[in-house]
């Protein structure tokens, strides 16, 4: 029996399985749509789907550095316990390898991406069935050039930087500097690389809501315009080396911005060096935990 694209459609959203899962389950079922449903419970991916509503805030991050490639990669799960584990750690830099391999366009084709003859996706179904706790990749970046990886905490928080030199990738002091950077990055959270990377829109925010505190204030409500534009250009100052990584106070030598440091590593190596990008995942972040109030549940359970 022949099954359309429709149709696969249909069954995903009858069971909540992946595409691919719903396409295999309609070829070996002859396109019979019950007998999907029941071999992809049998399979126990129908429970999967279940279980995927459920919050997976936790989670490690995994970075790799090959052949002038950088992969950097979130695998969410529901427990730390099973984020901990030697087969999610694996299959969490399983599939950063992939990714640098690869170079999937987006999240869709990094799932259906093949390795030893399974798709990513079959790949996170199968550690599914043997942990039961919903499991997710969550994003992914690639970089091609001179990249650095830091990942720190065993998995919290992982850095990739990517330099513009003429340095060779393995000079060590330039090793060194992305490490150094790639730390400052993981420790500091630097929003953005430098001031001309801040887009207009954050700039024209941040200056409205300083020029809003001003005129809260007693003391500078009445001041000329001209002066507080003034002081919201000092402001400005300020938000850009909290917030621009090379402007930023360098944490191993206070007496050095990040930018002067890599310009010193740069007259050391005898080559100019400068920062192209940089990518900072910290598992979890932007993910409401659910809270349990276990006293109510049971409360709720004793019916009172």
């Amino acid at each position: 029996m022949a099954f359309t694209a429709k149709d696969v459609q249909a069954l995903r959203e009858k069971t909540g399985c992946g595409m691919m899962d719903c396409k295999k389950a309609l070829v070996e079922c002859d396109g019979n749509m019950d007998a999907a449903v029941d071999y992809l419970r049998e399979k126990g991916l129908a429970s999967q789907a279940k279980k995927s509503g459920r919050i997976a805030a936790e989670g490690t991050v995994a970075a790799i550095v090959k052949n002038g490639v950088g992969a950097l990669v979130e695998l969410n799960s529901e427990t730390d316990f099973v984020a901990n584990g030697d087969g999610f750690k694996a299959l969490a830099n399983e599939i950063a390898e992939i990714v640098a391999d690869s170079n999937p366009a987006d999240m869709d084709a990094l799932l259906a991406t093949a390795k030893d003859g399974q798709t990513v996706e079959e790949k996170v179904q199968e550690l599914f069935l043997a942990i039961r706790e919903n499991i997710k990749v969550r994003r992914f970046v690639r970089y091609e050039g001179k990249v650095v990886s830091y990942v720190h905490g065993g998995g919290k928080i992982g850095v990739l930087v990517n330099f513009e030199t003429e340095a060779a990738a393995d000079n060590a002091e330039l090793v060194a500097c992305g490490k150094n950077v790639a730390m400052q990055i993981a420790a500091m959270n630097p929003a953005f690389l430098d001031e001309a990377s801040v887009p207009a829109e954050v700039i024209e925010k941040e200056k409205a809501i300083m020029v809003a505190q001003m005129k809260e204030d007693p003391k500078m409500a009445n001041k000329p315009e001209a002066v507080l534009g003034k002081i919201v250009e000092g402001k400005m100052g300020k938000y850009y080396k909290e917030n621009c990584l090379v402007e930023q106070q360098y944490v191993i030598d206070g007496d050095l911005t990040v930018g002067k440091y890599v310009e010193s590593v740069a007259k050391a190596i005898g080559t100019p060096v400068k920062i192209a990008s940089f990518v900072r995942f910290e598992k979890g972040e932007g993910i409401e935990k659910r809270v349990d109030d276990f006293a109510a549940e049971v409360a709720a359970m004793a019916g009172n």
